[in-house]
C-alpha cells in the first residue's frame, strides 16, 4: 500500500465530513444548528427535538409523515447553552407511565467540554422538569455525545462520551460512561464505565438484544491509533469487560472523523451495522452484519455511493433500510438502500435534494414503520420507506 497516499487519503475523509456542509451554505455565514433528535412514541406519532432560529430547544411532532405537524412546544432550559451540530445532538425517549426524555450537551466555557443534561416528563411530555446534570462527575471536561433509550423492561440507560480518565497524553481517547434510571430518569444508578479509549467525537449507537436490553456501537481507539468499532451490551456497565472488535478496516489516524456508526437488531438474528472508515486504501460507508456477541459476520459492502457520509441503518422484520446524505458539488442528495430480504439484496432509491444546508439523517422504526427525517434550512422532510 502506498503510504504518501493512504496518508492523504486519511486527512480528506476527516476534512470533508466537516467542510462540504460549509461549502454548501448559501443562506448565511454562520452554520444554523439544524441536529435533530427523533423518537416514536406509543401511539405511533414521530417527534422531532432541535433549536429553532432563536437556539431555543424545541419537540414537535407528527402523526402523517410530516405532512402536518403540531405547534411546537420550546422547553424551557434556562440559561444553558444547548449543543445541536453534527454527531453532537439532543436525544429523545418514550419510557413506560408516560416517561419523556430529552438529554442535550451544554457546551461549557473550555473548548470540547461539557455536560450532559437531562429534561424529563411524567405525563407525556406535556410538561417538563427543570434540566438536571446526568453524571456524577463534575470537572470541566468532556461529558458529550450522548445516546439514550428506553430498554425492554422500561429502565432508561445512557451512555456517553468522557474524558475524566484521560489524565495525560498516553491515555488513548476518551471513555464511555453510563448509568441506568428505574423511575423514568428520576433518579439515576451511579455513573459507571463502559470502556476505556472510546474515539472522542463520534455518536454512539444503542440497539435492542433479542431479551430487550440494550447494546452498544461505537467508533473505538485500539492499540496503534486504529480507529474501528467497538459493540458491548450496556449490562457490561462497570464490569471492566473488554468489548467486542465488530469492524476490522484497519484505519489508523491519530485524530476524530466526527462520523459515528448505526445498528439495527436482524430478524435472523445479530445486527445490521453502517459504518464510515479507511479500508484498503478507499474511504467509504459501509454496511455489515454483526453476530449476536458483535464479531463481524460475512462480507463488508461499501454503499453504492461513493460521497456517501452519515448512514444510518433501522430494520423491521425482514425490510432493511439505510440512509445517507451525498454532497455532488452542486446539491446535497439524501438516498436510500432497500432489502426486504434481512439485508441479503438491496435495492437503490433516491429521495431528496437541497442546496441548502443540512442535517444528517435520521432514521428509527416507528411501530413497523421505518422512517427517515430530514432537516434543511428549508424545511423537515418525512419519508416513510417500509413497508
Amino acid at each position: 500500500m502506498n503510504t504518501r497516499k493512504t496518508s492523504f487519503w486519511a486527512l480528506a475523509a476527516v476534512l470533508w465530513p466537516l467542510l462540504a456542509p460549509a461549502a454548501q451554505m448559501t443562506h448565511s455565514n454562520a452554520r444554523p444548528a439544524l441536529a435533530l433528535g427523533v423518537a416514536a412514541d406509543a401511539q405511533g406519532a414521530l417527534w422531532i427535538a432541535g433549536l429553532d432560529d432563536h437556539s431555543r430547544l424545541f419537540i414537535q411532532s407528527t402523526t402523517d409523515d410530516g405532512k402536518t405537524w403540531q405547534p411546537r412546544q420550546v422547553l424551557n432550559t434556562g440559561d444553558d447553552v444547548v449543543a445541536a451540530d453534527g454527531e453532537s445532538r439532543p436525544a429523545m425517549g418514550f419510557g413506560p407511565n408516560g416517561a419523556v426524555v430529552i438529554s442535550y450537551t451544554q457546551p461549557l466555557s473550555k473548548p470540547y467540554t461539557g455536560n450532559i443534561r437531562l429534561l424529563r416528563s411524567a405525563d407525556g411530555g406535556h410538561t417538563f422538569a427543570p434540566p438536571v446534570t446526568v453524571h456524577d462527575d463534575r470537572q470541566l471536561i468532556t461529558h458529550r455525545f450522548a445516546s439514550l433509550a428506553f430498554d425492554g423492561d422500561g429502565d432508561l440507560n445512557i451512555v456517553w462520551v468522557d474524558k475524566r480518565d484521560a489524565t495525560d497524553k498516553a491515555y488513548a481517547g476518551a471513555a464511555l460512561y453510563g448509568k441506568v434510571s428505574y423511575d423514568g430518569g428520576a433518579t439515576f444508578e451511579p455513573d459507571r464505565k463502559l470502556a476505556d479509549h472510546s474515539c472522542e467525537c463520534c455518536r454512539i449507537a444503542l440497539a435492542a438484544a433479542p431479551d430487550g436490553k440494550l447494546v452498544a456501537l461505537w467508533r473505538h481507539v485500539f492499540d496503534g491509533s486504529i480507529r474501528d468499532h467497538a459493540f458491548a451490551p450496556l449490562s457490561a456497565l462497570g464490569s471492566q469487560r473488554k468489548p467486542t472488535r465488530a469492524t476490522k478496516d484497519g484505519w489508523v489516524l491519530a485524530a476524530c472523523p466526527h462520523h459515528g456508526p448505526g445498528l439495527a437488531a436482524a430478524s435472523g438474528g445479530g445486527y445490521h451495522a453502517v459504518w464510515y472508515g479507511l479500508r484498503e486504501g478507499v474511504v467509504a460507508a459501509r454496511y455489515g452484519r454483526l453476530g449476536a456477541d458483535g464479531q463481524p459476520l460475512g462480507a463488508v459492502q461499501a454503499l453504492p455511493d461513493a460521497g456517501a457520509e452519515h448512514a444510518d441503518v433501522a430494520a423491521s422484520g425482514h425490510h432493511v433500510a439505510v440512509v445517507w446524505r451525498s454532497y455532488d458539488g452542486q446539491q446535497t442528495r439524501l438516498r436510500a438502500w432497500l432489502s426486504d430480504d434481512d439485508g441479503a439484496h438491496f435495492t437503490l432509491r433516491e429521495l431528496a435534494g437541497s442546496t441548502a444546508d443540512n442535517d444528517h439523517p435520521r432514521l428509527l422504526r416507528n411501530g413497523n414503520t421505518l422512517q427517515v427525517v430530514w432537516r434543511t434550512l428549508d424545511d423537515i422532510q418525512v419519508y416513510r420507506l417500509a413497508p
